[in-house]
C-alpha cells in the first residue's frame, strides 16, 4: 500500500495471538492503528471492527480492505488497481471488489461472474460463485465471463456500516457499542461483544446480498496461497530449506526445515515435514488438505493442528 495510503492510515487487524509478532514486523506503524480481535470470528466482525474505528476518525473516508495472506506479484500494478477500485467506491458511493482473470480452472477460489462494461477495468457483477468442481471451473475460465474473487473490497466507511446495519446487524451493533467504550477497557468491552457475534465472512454476510457490485479487474501476479500448490508457484520463498536428495523423482515440491528428505520413484507430490507432523500429498489433491484436518479432529488428534 506504500504511495496508496500514508502509513498513518493503515490499519492490521489480527487476533492477541499474533500482535506481538505483528508489531515486530511492522514496527513503525503507529500502535493504535493495530486492532486486537479477542478472537477470530471470520472476516465479517472483523472488517465490522475497522469500519467502526474508520469512520471515528474520519466520517467520510474510503477505504480499502486486504486479506493479508496473499501473495502479489505486481506490486505497481496491484496499487493500480486499488487506486481505480477506491476511485469507484468514492465516486459511486457503491460496494467494489477486484476480481483477478483467471490463470487456469483453480477450484480453490471463488469466482465472480461479470455482467455490462462500465468503464476502465470495472464491470457489473452478476453473481459470486463458491468454489466449483474441476468441471465447472473449466466451463467458466473458457467462458471469459467469470473473474477471480481476490476477497478485496473498497468502499466508504458510512456505506460499509450501513450495508452491515441492514444485513448483519447481530454483527454490528454489539461492536459500536463495545467500540464507543473508553481504550482502556475496551479490551473487556470487545471480549463481552465477540462472544456473541456470528462467524460469517464480509462475503456471504453481505456482499452477496448486495444488489449494486462493481468489479474492477486486475492481473498482479495474485494468490491466496490457499494450499501448498499455491505456496510452491510463488516466485520467491523466503526461509532456510532442509536438504532434499532426489532419486527419479519429477514434480515434487518439499516444505521443511530441519531433516533431510529423500524421495525415491516419486512424481508430482507434496512433502511437508514440521517438527511433530509430516504430510504427503499429490499435488493435484492438495485442495484435499481440509479433510486431512476434518479426520484429524474427528479423532481427537487437535494437538497436532
Amino acid at each position: 500500500m506504500r504511495g496508496v495510503v500514508p502509513r498513518r492510515q493503515i490499519l492490521i487487524v489480527t487476533t492477541r495471538d499474533y500482535a506481538r509478532a505483528v508489531r515486530r514486523q511492522v514496527p513503525r506503524l503507529p500502535a493504535g492503528n493495530i486492532l486486537i480481535e479477542p478472537m477470530g470470528r471470520n472476516t465479517a466482525p472483523c472488517l465490522a471492527m475497522a469500519a467502526l474505528e474508520i469512520a471515528r476518525r474520519r466520517p467520510d473516508a474510503t477505504f480499502v480492505s486486504l486479506p493479508a495472506d496473499h501473495g502479489i506479484a505486481d506490486p505497481q500494478e496491484f496499487r493500480a488497481v486499488v487506486r481505480e477500485a477506491l476511485a469507484w467506491a468514492e465516486r459511486e458511493s457503491a460496494t467494489v471488489t477486484i476480481g483477478v482473470r483467471p490463470q487456469g480452472p483453480e477450484t480453490g477460489y471463488g469466482y465472480i461472474r461479470v455482467g455490462a462494461r462500465l468503464g476502465g477495468r470495472a464491470w457489473r457483477a452478476r453473481a459470486f460463485v463458491e468454489k466449483p468442481a474441476l468441471a465447472k471451473a473449466r466451463r467458466f475460465v473458457a467462458s471469459g465471463e467469470y473473474l477471480w474473487n481476490a476477497g478485496i473490497f473498497t468502499w466508504r466507511a458510512s456505506v460499509a456500516l450501513d450495508l452491515m446495519d441492514r444485513y448483519l446487524p447481530e454483527v454490528v451493533i454489539p461492536l459500536r457499542g463495545a467500540m464507543r467504550v473508553p481504550a482502556a477497557r475496551r479490551g473487556r468491552a470487545l471480549a463481552r461483544a465477540y462472544a456473541r457475534v456470528p462467524s460469517v465472512s464480509i462475503d456471504y454476510g453481505v456482499v452477496e446480498k448486495v444488489p449494486r457490485v462493481i468489479v474492477v479487474e486486475g492481473e498482479f501476479g495474485w494468490s491466496d496461497i490457499g494450499s501448498w500448490t499455491a505456496l510452491a508457484d510463488l516466485p520467491r520463498i523466503r526461509g532456510r530449506k532442509a536438504p532434499v536428495v532426489p532419486v527419479d523423482a519429477t514434480g515434487y515440491e518439499v516444505f521443511g526445515t530441519q531433516r533431510l528428505v529423500a524421495l525415491v520413484g516419486i512424481k508430482d507430490l507434496i512433502v511437508v515435514d514440521t517438527h511433530d507432523a509430516v504430510l504427503i500429498c499429490h499435488r493435484e489433491r492438495a485442495q484435499d488438505v481440509r479433510r486431512v484436518v476434518e479426520e484429524i479432529e474427528r479423532r481427537g488428534l487437535t494437538r497436532y493442528l
